[in-house]
């Protein structure tokens, strides 16, 4: 997802098992590749945006400061796990298509499951700020579909190193256009105010967040999921539109 001033480009393509390939320090699909050379990972990308088809190609240059390997089992029955592999890095992004280059802050993170997320999560919400020393703060609270709740809040050192905080307690935001409903977290007798709404989906919103955390104000990007809104006919009818299955080359 790329946003700016003139607009957002959105590209998510789902490509056929023969035009993807793996190896030790490689993952390419079909035009697109992330090579890990032990200090930097480079990705390169050559796709199409959707649902208006144009061009978005380019190269991100990503090198952490260091390498977290804490790895949070998320709904407790080991079906789902997520792991910031870069809590804190800088990245140099270079694009062709739209031409433009920056520089900056930058965090690297992983999911991955066994199952559905939508079998075992009714929603979550989650968010990451910078911190004064250069570390990282996560924040991740799921609800599961029987109605349990489970929170994880982690402080990242820039080398990597993970500690565990007690979880703020949890604050209401207003909805989306959607009518999403919007929660984070934030220091107790403080507030959370939301800076931008970068992504308004039907079951999902990505936010820029102005909130308190660890002692310190800080700017931290949010994100709200809800499973029980995607795992609908009708929300699955309007996927192919933003997430096409073209077996392009």
């Amino acid at each position: 997802m790329l946003y700016g001033s003139a607009g957002k480009r959105w590209s998510m393509t789902e490509r056929p098992s023969r035009l993807i390939q793996r190896t030790e320090d490689t993952f390419q699909i079909g035009p697109s590749a992330l090579h890990w050379d032990g200090n930097e990972l480079t990705i390169r990308f050559d796709e199409t945006t959707a649902p208006i088809p144009t061009r978005l190609r380019g190269e991100i240059r990503l090198r952490p400061t260091g390498l977290a390997t804490h790895i949070v089992n998320l709904d407790g029955a080991g079906h789902h796990f997520w792991s910031p592999i870069a809590p804190t890095a800088h990245v140099e992004v270079t694009l062709e298509s739209p031409a433009r280059h920056w520089q900056g802050q930058a965090y690297f993170d992983t999911n991955w499951g066994h199952r559905p997320l939508e079998a075992d999560f009714h929603e979550w919400h989650w968010c990451r700020a910078p911190l004064a020393d250069g570390g990282t703060a996560v924040l991740y609270y799921v609800t599961k579909t029987d109605g349990t709740k489970a929170t994880t809040a982690l402080r990242y050192a820039p080398d990597g190193a993970a500690t565990d905080f007690p979880p703020p307690p949890e604050q209401t935001l207003s909805k989306t256009f959607w009518r999403l409903p919007r929660s984070t977290a934030t220091t107790e007798g403080q507030r959370a105010t939301i800076q931008e709404t970068l992504e308004d989906a039907p079951f999902y919103a990505r936010s820029v967040l102005r909130t308190h955390l660890l002692g310190e104000p800080v700017t931290a990007m949010h994100e709200m999921l809800n499973l029980h809104r995607f795992d609908t006919p009708w929300m699955r009818l309007m996927l192919p539109f933003k997430a096409p299955r073209w077996p392009l080359n």
